[in-house]
């Protein structure tokens, strides 16, 4: 299950993560965001040990949008590290999904 996180936590959330964190950027009313959410979830849950998923209501943290430059959403970022490692834009089938992330076996 993702957790919501805020401007106050994402530090400690994402950043300071001692394993790779996926970093949804969504809103409320875009249906694309409904749409991939449980395509993370499945994602999140085959890697329990290698993966933290989050979630980032743009509406109520336009700062954490703004810094890392979400223009459309669904947005998703791969931070490793507490730096940005990978993104994908939009709503994806799961395999294009983990491919544009980094994710995918090889």
């Amino acid at each position: 299950m993702a957790t919501a996180v805020k401007t106050t936590d994402f530090e400690t959330e994402v950043l300071q993560s001692d394993k790779p964190v996926l970093v949804d950027f969504w809103a409320e009313w875009c249906g694309p965001c409904h749409a991939v959410s449980p395509i993370l979830e499945r994602i999140a849950d085959e890697r329990p040990d290698e993966l933290k998923l989050v979630k980032v209501n743009i509406d109520e943290e336009q700062e954490l949008a703004l810094r890392y430059g979400v223009q459309s959403i669904p947005t998703m970022i791969l931070f490793k590290k507490g730096e940005p490692a990978a993104a994908a834009i939009g709503a994806q089938p799961k395999g294009a999904l983990e491919r544009a992330l980094g994710l995918a076996e090889h």
